[in-house]
Formats: C-alpha cells, structure tokens, sequence
C-alpha cells in the first residue's frame, strides 16, 4: 500500500485542532482543495482522514460498511446517546433497529401527515403581519412536538419544549471542536462539564415523565397517532401486535415487557430521537426559509406549489373544506419544493459531516489507512466542491432536475447518510419538511432581517446567531 496522505502541517501542542476549532467549514474545505481525496489530519488524539471522494465514501458507507463502525471520541457521547440508534453497533444496533422500523414504515408515517399539519397550523395561527420571529427558534418549537405526538404518542406541553429548548445550548456547547477538551479529563468539574451533566439529567426527567404518562397505554390502538383505523402498519396474520400502535415508544415499552428492552435502552432510544428527531428538520427548514428569503422568484413557486397543495387537500375531503390539514399525496406532487429542499441541504447540510472507524487496516484513494484512525466523510465538502456542481456557491434547485442529478455520482450528495444506516427518519423528515413549508408558504414570506449567515459546528451545523424573520401576510 502507498504511504501517508498529504495535509496541513500543524502546531506541536494543538496539532490542526485549532485552525479546524477557528473555522471548521472553510478549514475542511480547503484542506480538500489543496491535498485531493484523502487528506491526514492531527485533530486530537488518534489519526484522522478526511475523504472528499464520493466513490471512497461509497466504499465507506455502503459497499464495505461492515468493515467500519462508529469511533468513540470521548465518553461525553456515550453519556448523552448511550446504546442509542445513532451510536449503538453491532448486534444491539441490530435489534433497535429491527425494534424501530414499523415506526417508520412508509404506510405509517404518510398516515401521520395530518398529525404534522395540524401542530403546523397550530404553530403559525398567532403569527401576524409585521412580527418578527427567531425562525430556527420557533422551528425547534414545532419539530419537538411532532416528534414527540408522531413517535411518543404522547402530547408535550409548551414549558416541557421550553426545558428541552434551554438545555440544548449546554448540549451543543460540549460537541463544538475544542482542542484543548482532550488536555481536560471528562470527571474534572469543569463549568462546561457540570452544565453538561446537569442538561442531560433534565432532559432524562423530561423524557421519564413523557414514559410515565404513556405506560399502560401501550396497547391501546386509540393513542397511535397514525390512527386505529388501519392506516398505520399492521403486522402478519397471527402476529399479537398487528392491531396495537406503532409509535416508538409503544413498540419499545411491548419490548421492555418481554425483556428485551432495560429501562436504560428504553430511555437512550428516547432521548436519540428526540434530539436527532427534531434538531436536523428544523435546521434544514432554517436554512430553506433563509434561501427563499434571498431568492424571491424560487420563493413564489414553492408559494404557488403551496397553494395547490392546500386546495388539493382540501378537495380531497369535502367535508371539512374549510380547513382540510395537508396530505402526503397532496404534498407529493410538490417537486419544486422538493428541489429546493434538496438544494438547500446540499449548501447548508444540518450534519456536515460523519465518522468512521476502520475495523482493521483498508486502502482508500491509495493510501494506507491504519485500523482504529478516524475517518471524517464530510458532506459539507463533497456537497460544496467545483468537482461534482458548476457553481456551487449558487442556489440553484434546479440542479436537482432528473437529467442533472444522474450527471452526479451517487454520494455527491449524502445529506441523511448512507448504507446499512442511513438515517431512519429520512421519510418522516422529508414529508414534515414539505408539510411546514406548504403551510408556512400559503399564508406568508417569510424576510431575513439578520447579518451575513454564520455558522458553527457541534453535532450539527447551527447559525451563530438568531435568525430573525419578518413576517409577511400573502
């Protein structure tokens, strides 16, 4: 095998870690740009590769993904995520995984699309002309309680989100790139340390109390927000569950019943998917709007997409013509909307990039990468270079046309991963997605009134700032 890729020289103490800490994304992206598609980095410590290849990152994530499994960098991420789908390997991912799945059938989730516009519309009704809103806030707000109607089956109250609001800042503050962090052991009490273990216990209360108000209910059809009504997934003949709700955490307290679930699997599975659940589609939305705002003419089509899907819905159902929620096939048929989600994840992706650790010693753009090295598969990178898109600074949704796309390679574009685990949500995210944004874009415009978008990385890239919207009645 060849020898050592190139990259960046760094400093005796720190390495690269603190270029990557003072600027991560255009750190990355300039590493890609000077050293090609495999770039060795001194990020911490053990070796680390970035890849800006989509062919090494198929390779990665799907064509020897058994090869790799997720790396372990510091105990803070087993500490918030545990045994969770996200972090989990092996034959406990297995099972979660196969525990997980009818939560997410394709049938299940296009029956909770009248769930998701309901807390939409619900949302929007006190907004009024002129006001000014931070949008990623209120986004945050409204994807916390899908998540938690679509997959807890349970309701949660405002000063419950407002919890969950608050202790996320601690959460993300312990993720940004700190090289000094590896200098600091993990049980020093620290004031980032002591605010970090104190967001996660809160956090856990809120989850104990949503699982305290569902235990027993379980096997209640009625609390299944895809409905009793046979719209949701129902099992084989025989199978004791085929008739019971199929949100996740009906499906994990059978589990626990039967022994296969502890309380702590239980609970990692619910704090996963709450923060993972909620945190990506409201930062991708974020971004969305922010684009629309700048792009007025991309802005009046998915306005005009909106309107049909709401007069489609509404048609749909005679009955209740006068405020019909959206459905999923009234959605379906908003493919420039569609477009432009794409085209917004691809410039500002709300997971910038992923890790692998190779199991054993494997050749990637023909070097050597050792076993136990961390590689960084950056969609931040990929999704930004003048290698795989003309123009890739540009906003543009119609590169994501049938004919353009299949110009591309495959992981190009990668925004919800890839492989044996891709992201299970991917589904629900995209349908949530298009139903806020019909519902948003029917009524209102939405104006960025804020400074030059700046970003920050931590478990996903966030703005560093308030994004202030003003709204504006249609």
């Amino acid at each position: 095998m060849s020898v050592t890729p190139p990259g960046p020289l760094g400093d005796p103490l720190f390495g690269n870690g603190r270029q990557f800490a003072d600027d991560p994304f255009g750190f990355l992206r300039a590493c890609a740009d000077s050293y090609g598609d495999v770039v060795r980095l001194n990020l911490g410590p053990r070796e680390t590769y970035l890849l800006t290849n989509p062919a090494d990152v198929e390779r990665v994530l799907v064509a020897d993904a058994d090869r790799y499994r997720k790396p372990q960098f510091d105990d803070a991420m087993d500490t918030l995520l545990g045994d969770g789908l996200l972090m989990s390997e092996g034959d406990t991912w297995k099972r979660q995984r196969t525990l997980a799945n009818p939560a997410f059938h394709n049938r299940r989730i296009g029956a909770l699309a009248g769930v998701m516009a309901d807390h939409a519309e619900s949302h929007v009704a006190d907004w009024e002309d002129g006001d000014v809103v931070d949008l990623q806030l209120e986004l945050a707000r409204l994807t916390v309680k899908i998540i938690v109607t679509a997959m807890f089956g349970a309701d949660i109250s405002d000063e419950e989100v407002k919890t969950v609001q608050e202790n996320l800042e601690p959460l993300g503050a312990r993720f940004e790139p700190d090289p000094r962090r590896y200098l600091i052991p993990e049980w020093l009490p620290t004031r980032e340390n002591r605010e970090f273990d104190a967001a996660i216990d809160t956090l856990e209360s809120v989850i104990d109390d949503i699982v305290a108000r569902r235990r027993g209910t379980e096997r209640d059809p009625s609390v299944d927000p895809a409905g009793p009504d046979g719209t949701g997934v129902r099992g084989p003949p025989g199978d004791p569950d085929a008739d019971l709700p199929m949100d996740l955490l009906s499906v994990l307290l059978r589990a626990r019943d039967r022994g296969e679930q502890t309380d702590e699997n239980l609970r990692d599975e619910l704090v996963t998917m709450l923060l993972a659940g909620h945190d990506t589609t409201a930062l991708a939305l974020t971004y969305a709007f922010y684009l629309l705002s700048n792009h007025p003419e991309a802005r009046e089509r998915v306005a005009g997409e909106a309107d049909a899907a709401v007069d489609g819905s509404r048609a749909a159902d005679d009955a209740t013509a006068d405020g019909s929620p959206l459905t999923a096939d009234a959605v379906r048929d908003m493919e420039y909307t569609e477009r432009v989600l794409n085209e917004s994840m691809r410039l500002y992706p709300p997971v910038y990039t992923l890790f692998r650790e190779p199991k054993l010693d494997v050749k990637l753009g023909g070097y050597r990468i050792p076993e136990g090295s961390a590689l960084m598969v950056s969609q931040w990178v990929i999704h930004r270079s003048e290698r795989w898109y003309d123009d890739p600074e540009a906003f543009d949704p119609d590169r994501w046309t049938s004919e353009r796309r299949s110009q591309r390679p495959r992981f190009a574009y990668f925004p919800f991963g890839g492989g044996p685990r891709h992201c299970i949500g991917k589904a629900f995210s995209l349908l949530e997605a298009k139903i806020i944004l019909a519902t948003v874009c029917s009524r209102f415009d939405l104006d960025y009134e804020g400074p030059s978008l700046a970003l920050r990385g931590s478990l996903t890239m966030h703005p560093n700032h308030p994004v202030p919207m003003r709204i504006r009645e249609r």
